[in-house]
């Protein structure tokens, strides 16, 4: 059986914790890897050689730097078949949708080859008297990347990507559910001609958390998982001295006006509501039908389209989406959807009963569609993060504009209308971090951030775009002054530029 240790020093090593967690593949049900669970010991091992690579790298200029970046992404898209299927093998997705995994990752990375320029200061000539002043900015040092199981490319490049661009070093802990795509990441970093120890990656679980967390060396830790654990991280490293950006959670919505094109909504609800069976961040869960008679309409199309879903395994390329991640993630949105029938709303279809011919122990479950839920219900308030769609009614435009503005979460919300001022309206209002007029998950592009509100994100910058540099770095400010232009005499009162 294959056995995951850690990345360390340039190389993988094995795990000396004595502690090891299944890798699952979903699609089977079998345990097809053993990954290693890192030690306190392991975790600090891995920030020693970041911190004794990090100064030389930092002190390599910026567009040599940027040409480590560029030969990454030439390997990644070399190898980007054999990544995408080990991905769709350990985590369940197609592989189709795994190449939008490693895509979207990918060109952070190629936002990141613009180093030289996005790392630029500031200059002021004649400030004062004889008086120039500029800024720069600096790498922080070791930082780290806590990453979650449903993205195992793309966030972890989201992460490593910038930082290691601005001169840091990286310390990242993967999911430990699909380990297998970071560490080739790794490798291909090193081959790429990266430093050894300027990227580290350690597997593991909480004792691996709080070690990251806890270690005074790391000075600053991004997360992206749920909410519970964001705040969890959050405070913790905020205690610790940490920069800190965690995001969490989400509930997106999707307002359905009555003058949307039907067929285009119901088209991205089915992709954006079951495609990796749900398990995205920016998965539209709430579909938000305005009038009874748009929500007939929808309801009419919908459900003959949520029944045919085709349900495959990770490597059948006519598939809609495959098996989630682990048997526990099935019977958790098994136990939401009891949950959801206990409160009252209706099941229109219900997946539960699904059984894939062949994989009968594979992690798969059918799409489920609800009608008539209401904002009291868990169904509602809380994350399902499986192939579940509900339908909240709204009588009228203020009350489906409230709808996502209210929501603890505020991550991703779309509007689906041919009106240009209601789409205005929408967008300048909506209490909500990313908004889509037409696209269903309006995730940006690598050169603007990525980033929800509310209980959706904790800190004060996003991820990629320019605030990943202004996270990944610090400002340094100089006023100069030469002794030709100095006044003689002491200044006992504060200095202005006259």
């Amino acid at each position: 059986m294959r056995s995951v240790g850690h990345f360390i020093g340039g190389k993988e090593v094995k795990g000396t914790s004595g502690r090891t967690a299944d890798v699952f593949e979903p699609m089977t049900g079998d345990v097809q890897a053993k990954v290693a669970l890192a030690s306190k010991a392991e975790v600090r091992a891995a920030v020693e050689n970041a911190r004794a690579a990090q100064p030389e790298w930092a002190a390599t200029n910026p567009q040599r730097r940027a040409r480590v970046m560029m030969k990454f992404v030439e390997l990644v898209q070399r190898d980007y078949d054999k990544l995408a299927e080990l991905l769709a093998r350990e985590h369940g997705k197609t592989v189709p949708d795994a190449k939008g995994d490693i895509q979207r990752g990918l060109e952070v990375a190629e936002f990141a080859c613009g180093i030289p320029h996005l790392m630029k200061g500031e200059y002021t000539e004649g400030a004062g008297p004889g008086i120039d002043i500029y800024s720069m900015r600096q790498a922080l040092g070791v930082v780290a990347g806590i990453t979650p199981f449903n993205f195992p490319a793309m966030i972890p490049m989201w992460k490593f990507a910038p930082a290691i661009a601005c001169g840091n070093a990286f310390i990242l802990k993967p999911s430990e559910r699909d380990p297998g795509v970071p560490m080739m990441l790794a490798e291909l970093m090193i081959e790429a001609g990266l430093p050894a120890g300027i990227l580290n990656v350690v597997n593991g679980d909480k004792e691996a958390v709080d070690a990251i967390l806890d270690d005074p060396d790391i000075k600053a830790v991004g997360f992206v998982g749920s909410t519970p654990i964001a705040q969890y991280i959050y405070e913790r490293a905020a205690q610790t001295g940490k920069r800190c950006q965690c995001f969490g959670g989400a509930k997106n919505h999707a307002i359905i006006m009555p003058d949307a094109d039907m067929d285009q909504a119901v088209d991205a609800l089915i992709g954006a509501g079951y495609g990796s069976a749900g398990e995205r961040c920016m998965a539209v869960s709430v579909a938000v039908p305005v009038g009874k008679s748009t929500a007939d309409r929808l309801m009419e199309k919908l459900i003959p389209r949520v029944e045919s879903l085709k349900i495959g395994t990770s490597i059948d390329p006519s598939a809609d989406y495959g098996p989630l991640v682990t048997r526990e993630a099935v019977e958790k949105v098994k136990g939401y959807i009891d949950i959801g029938i206990k409160e009252g709303a209706t099941l229109a279809v219900d997946g539960r009963g699904f059984k894939m011919q062949g994989y009968e122990n594979g992690f798969y479950l059918g799409g489920s569609l609800f009608d008539n839920v209401t904002k009291d219900m868990r169904i509602y308030k809380e994350e399902i993060f499986g192939p579940v769609l509900s339908v909240v009614r709204a009588h009228d435009y203020k009350e489906a504009l409230a709808l996502p503005s209210e929501h603890d979460y505020g991550n991703g919300v779309a509007i689906f209308t041919r009106d240009g001022d209601a789409a205005r309206d929408f967008a300048a209002k909506v209490n909500v971090g990313m908004v889509g007029i037409n696209v269903p998950i309006p995730v940006p592009i690598a050169y603007y951030t990525f980033g929800g509100w509310k209980k959706s994100g904790f800190g004060d910058l996003n991820q990629h775009g320019p605030d990943s540099v202004r996270f990944y770095t610090k400002t340094k400010t100089v006023t100069s002054r030469w002794p030709s232009g100095v006044k003689e005499g002491a200044e006992f009162s504060i200095p202005l530029m006259k």
